[in-house]
């Protein structure tokens, strides 16, 4: 994982990527920062974080989307796969070395609570709880990145992709908004999450009857409790795709409270998509 590591960090700083990164970054920000202080004459740090958290949709892409694409394109992945190292340790030096980058610009701006300091008291204590989920939230929000990445050998689509979909996790509280709250609709949803994790289950068994019986007992078991308590499935879409919010969990750091659930949450999130993105290294390590 080490060697890895040391690769990406010298491929990002030989060549202009992650100059570009850290120059737009740090440039944006300081922009948003100068603005949004001189106009409210606030000082506080942690609303310039949380205004610049759209700038994750340009640069999360701009981060992730050569890691995995670039070395299929090239027919270089097939160095790594035969390599000593495991496709954890590749998938992790990766990411920690993307999260490195995404952390030094980060540092940078911390400059900027020290500009205020001289000007009046800041909250330091909220302006470091503020920088820490803003950092979490960037890790997990990578690892999405990376996971995408490995799924194409076109650096522009891994980015577009890479966009649409933090564009989704970012917009998900309007579009929860949307959806229908009452019971039937929510068995109806679940009856399809329960095919589409069936389907899912025989494509990587290759079996069908197993994962077929068992979508007809969940089938049949999420039928018997909406008609023994209809009022379960009540909102049950809003709060299924709600529990994939990032922005409802930063509100929580933004608002100077250390929240032990989101921390492990977005923890967990980046987990996943590693864990998804080392799943499809090593299928095709093998095919």
């Amino acid at each position: 994982m080490t060697a890895i590591y040391k690769k990406e960090i010298r491929t990002y700083f030989n060549t202009l990527a992650g100059y570009i990164f850290l120059g737009f970054f740090v440039a944006i920000t300081g922009i948003y920062f100068m603005i949004n202080n001189m106009n409210t004459g606030d000082l506080n740090y942690a609303s310039t974080l949380a205004g610049s958290l759209m700038l994750f949709w340009i640069l999360i892409p701009v981060l992730t989307m050569r890691l995995f694409a670039e070395e299929s394109r090239q027919k270089t992945d097939q160095l790594l796969f035969t390599s000593p190292v495991s496709v954890w340790g590749i998938v992790l030096g990766k990411f920690f070395a993307a999260a490195t980058l995404f952390l030094t610009g980060v540092i940078i701006t911390g400059i900027f609570p020290f500009i205020l300091s001289r000007f009046g008291s800041i909250a330091a204590a909220r302006t470091m709880n503020v920088m820490f989920g803003y950092v979490i939230l960037g890790c997990a929000l990578i690892a999405v990145g990376i996971f995408i990445s490995a799924l194409t050998d076109n650096q522009i689509v891994a980015a577009v992709a890479t966009f649409a979909a933090l564009f989704m996790l970012f917009m998900i509280d309007g579009f929860t908004a949307q959806m229908p709250v009452s019971a039937a609709s929510s068995l109806v949803f679940v009856l399809i999450l329960i095919v589409i994790g069936a389907l899912i289950l025989a494509g990587e068994t290759k079996r069908i009857v197993l994962p077929g019986a068992a979508a007809i007992a969940a089938g049949a078991a999420a039928v018997v409790v909406y008609k023994l308590n209809p009022s379960a499935y009540d909102g049950l879409i809003s709060r299924f795709f709600g529990w994939f919010s990032m922005i409802s969990r930063f509100e929580n750091f933004y608002a100077g409270v250390f929240s032990l659930a989101d921390t492990v949450y977005y923890i967990s999130f980046a987990f996943v998509f590693v864990y998804l993105t080392v799943n499809v290294i090593e299928k095709r390590r093998w095919s």
